[in-house]
């Protein structure tokens, strides 16, 4: 895969995710969550969601030192 393939990959992968992260973030703000389990669940997902995309940031600088 050529850089600017791979550079492709996770740029689509990072909007995704934050994609996923703002739909869920905006579920909350709204007051969306019924109890306090679905409010954690949410917020888990979101510190998943983060921590996955720093993650691909993290490779992404990598890929550009190489």
């Amino acid at each position: 895969m050529t850089k600017k393939a791979s550079n492709n990959l996770l740029e689509a992968i990072q909007a995704e995710l934050r994609t996923q992260m703002n739909e869920v973030t905006d579920h909350l703000a709204v007051g969306g969550c019924k109890d306090m389990n679905e409010y954690s669940r949410n917020v888990g997902i979101i510190q998943g969601l983060a921590h996955a995309e720093r993650t691909l940031l993290d490779l992404d600088e990598r890929i550009e030192r190489e």
